[in-house]
C-alpha cells in the first residue's frame, strides 16, 4: 500500500472547463489525454470494436434474395428507390418506417439520457468512437501524454517530422476508409470498390469520399473535443432530460474534500482530510480537458475514464473505490447533507465514516432500482409501442398494390353503338423480388367489359397480367358500359388484383363517368 507522497503527481491544465474556457474564436489549446485503464476503458474498447466493425463490415455482408434482387444485406438502392435490410425491403412510399425508426432513436436517446446521462456521447457517438480511434494511432506513434507534450513543445526535428507525418498519413487512411465505407451502402460493395480503383465510378462517389474524408480527418483528428463543446447541440439539451435520479459521473466531494497532498501533516495538525490526494489523474485522462471535481459541466461526455483513473489511485492507497463514480443527484445531496452536518459546516469526511474508518450506514449508495421510476417507464412504454407498431405494420403490410388514375380529357367517349367508354391508367405494384401473374378483375358495374392496350385479347371482365419482380407495371385500360346499363349518374366499381399463388389481393374503387354528369 502506498502513501500519498508516493502517488504520481500530474500537473495538467483544464483547458476546457468553465473556469478557463477561452472566448469565442480563441485558438484551440491542445489536450493530451493520458492512457487510461480499467473497466470503463475496457468497455469503451469493446464498444469501439463493435461499432467500427458494424460500420466497416456491414456493406460486405450478403443476403440471398433470389435472382431478381441484389444480394447485399444492407443496401440503399437510390437508383431503383429501394432500401434493403436483410429480409426487409422498403419502398419510397413506405418511408414512414424510416421515420418511425428515427422517432424510436430519439425516444431511446431520451430514455438513455434520463437514466444514465450522456452514455450515448461517452460510448457510441461517432465523434467519440473516431476520436478514440485517432488517439490510439497518436499514442502508438508519439507515445503517451508526457511524450506527446514534449514532442509538441520541442523544435521541428527529423524525428518529429517523421512521427507527425506518419500519424497524419494513418489518420487520412482511416478517414478515406470511413468515406469509402459509407458509399458502399449505396451500391454493390465489391463492384463499386473495383470501379473506384479503376476510375470508372460515378463522380458523386469520389465527391462523397472526399467530403467524408475531410470531415472525419478534421473532426476526429484536429477538432476533437471542440465538436462536442461548440458544434453539438446535445450538451445544451441534455439538462432537460436529467433529473435527481439520473446517473451521471460525479466527484463525491463529500468524501474527497478537503483534498491535500500531505495528509499526514494535515491530520497531525488536527484538520479533516478527504480521500482526494489532488494527484490530477482524473484531469490527465479526460479527453475533454475538464476537471470533474469542478462539478457537472456541459463539456463532460460521461466517458467515465476519470473513474478508472481515480479508482487506480484509490487501489494504490488502499482506499475504497468510488471517489469519482456514477451517482444520482439525490444520493449526492443526501451524502452532502450528512458530510456537512445538515449544512452547518464545511465538508468533514469523518461525518460519513464510523470509528473503524468504514462508511456509515447512513451513506446513500446507488441501486439499480432507482433508475426505474415513472419517467423511465413512460419512455420505455413509448419506445416499445412505436417498435411494436412498426413491427406489426411490417408483418401485415401488402406486397401487392394497385393505383388507378382516371383520364381527365376526355372523361368519357360515346361509341357508335351508344355505349360509353372510360379510360384509366392502372398501376400494378409488385413489391417482392419475384415475377408474378396478377389477375385484374372488374368488380361491380354489371355488363361492363374492359380491354387493355397492347394485350391482343377480346374485351372481358378479367385479365392475367405478368408483372416483373420489384417493378411497377402501368396499363392503359378502357372500360366500356352498354347504353342500357347507364343510369344517368356517376357509378362506382372496383379494380381488383389478386395473386393466386400467394393469395394476396387488393382493390381500388374507381368512378365511371357518363354524359349526364359531364363537367
Amino acid at each position: 500500500m502506498l502513501d500519498n507522497t508516493q502517488i504520481e503527481r500530474i500537473e495538467p491544465t483544464t483547458v476546457n472547463s468553465a473556469k478557463v474556457r477561452q472566448p469565442m474564436y480563441a485558438a484551440r489549446r491542445k489536450i493530451f489525454p493520458k492512457r487510461a485503464s480499467g473497466s470503463f476503458r475496457r468497455f469503451k474498447w469493446i464498444v469501439m470494436a463493435i461499432t467500427l466493425g458494424i460500420y466497416y463490415l456491414t456493406p460486405w455482408l450478403r443476403w440471398d434474395r433470389g435472382p431478381f434482387a441484389p444480394d447485399q444485406a444492407v443496401l440503399l438502392d437510390v437508383a431503383n428507390r429501394r432500401f434493403y435490410f436483410f429480409f426487409i425491403e422498403i419502398w419510397p412510399q413506405e418511408f414512414y418506417y424510416v421515420a418511425g425508426l428515427l422517432v424510436m432513436a430519439g425516444v431511446g436517446l431520451f430514455l438513455i439520457t434520463s437514466t444514465v446521462g450522456r452514455a450515448w456521447c461517452g460510448y457510441t457517438c461517432p465523434q467519440t468512437v473516431w476520436v478514440d480511434l485517432f488517439l490510439v494511432v497518436e499514442r502508438a506513434i508519439e507515445g503517451d501524454r508526457n511524450a506527446r507534450i514534449k514532442l509538441d513543445a520541442g523544435p521541428w526535428t527529423t524525428r518529429k517530422l517523421v512521427l507527425r507525418a506518419s500519424k497524419h498519413v494513418i489518420w487520412l487512411v482511416i478517414a478515406v476508409a470511413t468515406g469509402g465505407a459509407w458509399i458502399f451502402y449505396f451500391a454493390d460493395a465489391p463492384t463499386l470498390l473495383g470501379e473506384l480503383f479503376t476510375g470508372t465510378a460515378a463522380p458523386v462517389a469520389y465527391i462523397t469520399v472526399a467530403v467524408l474524408t475531410a470531415t472525419t480527418y478534421t473532426f476526429g483528428g484536429l477538432m476533437r473535443e471542440q465538436v462536442c463543446t461548440y458544434m453539438c447541440p446535445w450538451p445544451r439539451i441534455q439538462a432537460a432530460m436529467l433529473d435527481e435520479s439520473s446517473l451521471t459521473v460525479t466527484y463525491n466531494d463529500w468524501r474527497g474534500e478537503p483534498r491535500t497532498r500531505h495528509a499526514k501533516k494535515v491530520l497531525a495538525a488536527g484538520h479533516p482530510v478527504g480521500d482526494c490526494v489532488d494527484c490530477n489523474a482524473c484531469v490527465a485522462v479526460c479527453p475533454m480537458g475538464i476537471d470533474i471535481r469542478d462539478g457537472q459541466q456541459l463539456e463532460c461526455i460521461t466517458c467515465a475514464l476519470c473513474i478508472d483513473a481515480c479508482d487506480g489511485v484509490m487501489d494504490k492507497l488502499g482506499k475504497a473505490r468510488g471517489l469519482i463514480s456514477y451517482a444520482t443527484l439525490s444520493d449526492y445531496n443526501a451524502n452532502m447533507i450528512l458530510a456537512t452536518a445538515g449544512g452547518a459546516s464545511s465538508v468533514n469526511p469523518s461525518l460519513v465514516r464510523t470509528d473503524d474508518g468504514l462508511f456509515s450506514d447512513r451513506v446513500a449508495h446507488f441501486h439499480i432500482r432507482k433508475i426505474f421510476r415513472p419517467r423511465t417507464y413512460v419512455y420505455m412504454a413509448m419506445w416499445s409501442l412505436i417498435g411494436l407498431g412498426l413491427l406489426f405494420s411490417l408483418l401485415t403490410r401488402d406486397r401487392l398494390e394497385i393505383n388507378v388514375l382516371h383520364d381527365r380529357n376526355p372523361q368519357f367517349v360515346t361509341l357508335s353503338d351508344g355505349s360509353i367508354r372510360n379510360g384509366y391508367t392502372v398501376k400494378l405494384l409488385n413489391m417482392i423480388p419475384e415475377p408474378r401473374t396478377i389477375i385484374v378483375t372488374l368488380g361491380g358495374l354489371p355488363g361492363a367489359e374492359m380491354s387493355i392496350v397492347g394485350v391482343d385479347l377480346p374485351a372481358d371482365r378479367s385479365f392475367a397480367v405478368q408483372v416483373e419482380p420489384d417493378r411497377l407495371k402501368m396499363l392503359k385500360v378502357f372500360v366500356r358500359l352498354p347504353a342500357d346499363q347507364i343510369h344517368g349518374q356517376a357509378q362506382t366499381f372496383t379494380f381488383r388484383v389478386e395473386d393466386k399463388v400467394s393469395f394476396e389481393s387488393n382493390e381500388y374503387t374507381a368512378t365511371f363517368n357518363s354524359p349526364e354528369i359531364a363537367r
